[in-house]
């Protein structure tokens, strides 16, 4: 019955299962209830015209009838025979068209039943389906939102009002969890930047010492990688606690500026950074996309390969979704461990081919770069894959929804 609806395109929901029951319901007590009309004026109607004829001469005529409708002959009847015949005859007619009658209205009262019941399964459903568009536009913008289902105080308005409780604790907890990200944001980075701006101070004055200058540039390497690690746990933190702030956003214009900011470090390493820029618009968050480009083509950047490396950044519209794709050449990456670059802190084993590893201004990460990605990309509604390029490298495709 489910395939035969689905392929009739009739909804296979919960009320059309209600409105089947429903009908289901009607028709087998309607024929219960025929059955036990059909049983009881039988008995009725030979007890109101039985006629029972005896003759001396010939048995009498029950028990000598052929099929229904079929009289014996007449030499064997005498006028009492076919008045019985008769009456049997128009007992047996009065029972079938009872019978075809009554089924024939247990069959339209069915039909009629399961509209009824289809109605009446829409009217007793549609305060779920209210909640369910709630639920939607709360999980797509933001939690302040509540059901507040009116109504009498029945199983849906329970299940309502624990929604809304449960809405009200996750509220407050992504209320907490954005504080914490903000105070966050500025008691790790402040103390890190004083540290900074302390050791440069200080190899301004060491001009003249190299141990202490070597010292200081190990320290400021090492400050920098701090910071590059705060700043990518805060941004993966609080990517989708910025899931609301969505507005229409060129990603072609994004793309295009991010890689005219990163050319100048691609040139000083040797690699060479192509881009191809197609219209596109999405609906984003135009500091989390730009940190998503950025995180891509300095990936693309940094893990390639010592001599004639290349970069490839693309973007286009394709159908309802824009696509963006971030290619380049690379260590040979085993396609066993692509998943595992998206997980925290996961990064390739080899590093001996980054491409100009001790010349490039780029400090190497802590291995948040595509965890972002992935993240901001799911905040967005979209979906990342990577796929190993052969002969080394990688091809990363981000695909978000059209504006």
């Amino acid at each position: 019955m489910k395939r035969l609806l689905t392929l009739l395109g009739f909804p296979w929901t919960i009320r059309t299962r209600l409105s089947l029951l429903y009908a289901g319901a009607f028709f087998v007590a309607g024929v219960a209830l025929i059955v036990a009309v059909y049983l009881y004026l039988g008995v009725v109607l030979d007890r109101q015209f039985s006629i029972r004829l005896v003759n001396d001469a010939a048995p009498t005529a029950e028990g000598q009838l052929g099929a229904p409708g079929v009289l014996p002959p007449r030499d064997l009847m005498d006028q009492a025979d076919r008045v019985s015949v008769l009456v049997r005859q128009a007992r047996l007619n009065t029972l079938d068209t009872m019978l075809m009658v009554s089924l024939a209205l247990v069959g339209f009262l069915t039909i009629l039943a399961g509209v009824i019941g289809w109605l009446v399964a829409g009217q007793a459903l549609r305060p779920l389906r209210d909640i369910t568009a709630t639920a939607r536009r709360v999980a797509d913008r933001s939690l302040h939102e509540r059901i507040a289902l009116a109504g009498p105080n029945d199983e849906i308005k329970d299940l309502a009002d624990t929604l809304d409780a449960m809405l009200e604790r996750l509220d407050r907890s992504f209320d907490s969890q954005r504080r914490f990200i903000a105070n966050a944001s500025h008691e790790l980075r402040t103390p890190l930047t004083i540290t900074r701006t302390l050791i440069e101070v200080a190899l301004l004055e060491a001009a003249d010492d190299d141990k202490l200058r070597q010292l200081g540039t190990t320290l400021l390497a090492v400050n920098q990688r701090h910071e590059k690690l705060t700043d990518g746990l805060l941004t993966l933190a609080g990517s989708e606690q910025r899931a609301a702030e969505l507005h229409p956003v060129e990603l072609g214009e994004i793309a295009r500026h991010v890689a005219a900011e990163l050319t100048p470090i691609a040139d000083r390493v040797a690699v060479r950074l192509g881009t191809t820029f197609g219209p596109g618009t999405v609906m984003g968050d135009a500091f989390l996309i730009e940190r998503l480009l950025q995180n891509l083509i300095e990936n693309a950047i940094q893990y390639n390969i010592p001599e004639s490396g290349w970069v490839s950044v693309h973007t286009a519209q394709s159908g309802t979704s824009v696509e963006l794709v971030v290619e380049n050449t690379g260590p040979i990456v085993p396609a066993h461990e692509v998943p595992g670059l998206f997980e925290p802190f996961r990064r390739l084993a080899a590093t001996d081919r980054l491409a100009g590893a001790s010349r490039s201004p780029i400090a190497r990460g802590a291995g948040l770069g595509l965890s972002i990605v992935r993240s901001v990309a799911h905040t967005h509604g979209g979906e990342v894959e990577a796929t190993p390029r052969e002969g080394g490298g990688l091809t990363v495709r981000v695909r978000f929804p059209a504006a």
